[in-house]
């Protein structure tokens, strides 16, 4: 079977430009909303990571005339990352085409198709690593906390339950959690709980959403991990459920603005090559003459890291 050489594969700039702009209105998706995006030059490199300690002492001293200050200083570790290419393409049948009512809209139509694909493949991989899965120690336990009564039961304190953990990790790190991540059975007890709904009983709108949450706890953001996903492999029955457990809750330190020199829960290190998107992702266009149809591909470059364990607090089985 003939492969398209180099030469044949384009990087489609209009094409990459519809991915770029149908990623960025798929809320739902969250992974790269919350461990925020770097873009790299290199597939893999070294970064620096400050010790936190180093910053949080109280060095300075009188200094006697004539004398030197009291010098200070910090350590700098080294960690990496490697980007992993993720790539998925769609053939766009002559035929197909053919009989389109609208044929310019086929790459568009395989380019949001393939999109999906990826943000579904990123955002799964992100909750079974950092969500469900991985370690966080900025907790009162230093692990994962279960509460004492569950949020939708009566007599629930959950604003209390989060915000004894965002001072937690403020206590351990001196950045207060600041961004919370909740599964939707979450969502629905926090919201519905009488510790909640008494205080916005009398609010201007008297409904809870995800940004009356976040001023109420004293947050940036409160996000609901919404996501869904078919497992069934192409041609089997349909087994669509969501990408995140939906009684946990995450919360973390995400800084406004991703920088290495600032800390942060995590980061997604995008690997921009060759035309490449602000996420790391290109789409290619070229043609199959054996297969007599056009392939739209689609590549995205990306390292999801966690930079530091205890900017983080994970809360489970949060609801009955």
């Amino acid at each position: 079977m003939p492969n398209p050489t180099r030469s044949d594969v384009h990087v489609n700039a209009p094409l990459t430009q519809v991915s770029v702009a149908f990623l960025q209105e798929q809320s739902k998706f969250i992974a790269a909303q919350v461990f925020k995006t770097i873009a790299v030059p290199k597939q893999s490199d070294l970064y620096f990571q400050y010790d936190q300690g180093d910053f949080m002492r109280a060095e300075a001293a009188i200094r006697a005339p004539g004398t030197e200050s009291k010098g200070a200083g910090y350590d700098l570790t080294t960690a990496s990352y490697s980007a992993n290419v993720f790539a998925l393409h769609k053939d766009v049948a002559d035929q197909i085409r053919q009989n389109a009512d609208a044929p310019l809209n086929m790459d568009a139509d395989a380019t949001k198709f393939l999109t999906q694909q990826m943000l579904i493949k990123r955002d799964l991989d992100w909750s079974t690593d950092f969500f469900s899965g991985g370690s966080w120690t900025g907790s009162t336990t230093a692990g994962n906390i279960t509460p004492g009564t569950k949020w939708d039961a009566s007599g629930a304190t959950p604003i209390e339950d989060i915000e004894a953990q965002a001072d937690s990790i403020e206590a351990k790190t001196g950045f207060r959690g600041n961004t919370l991540v909740l599964g939707v059975d979450a969502y629905n007890a926090l919201k519905n709980s009488a510790d909640v709904v008494d205080r916005i009983r009398y609010t201007q709108t008297g409904t809870v959403t995800e940004e009356l949450l976040a001023s109420l706890l004293g947050m940036k953001k409160v996000m609901v991990a919404r996501g869904v996903y078919n497992s069934a492999l192409e041609g089997a029955t349909d087994s669509v459920g969501r990408i995140y457990t939906g009684d946990s809750a995450l919360l973390l330190y995400v800084p406004d603005s991703p920088s290495l020199m600032h800390p942060s829960a995590g980061y997604t290190f995008a690997w921009q090559y060759a035309g490449a998107g602000g996420d790391g992702q290109r789409v290619s266009r070229f043609r199959m003459d054996h297969l007599r149809s056009d392939r739209i591909e689609m590549e995205m470059a990306y390292d999801q890291k966690q930079v530091s364990t205890v900017l983080g607090a994970r809360f489970i089985e949060v609801d009955t």
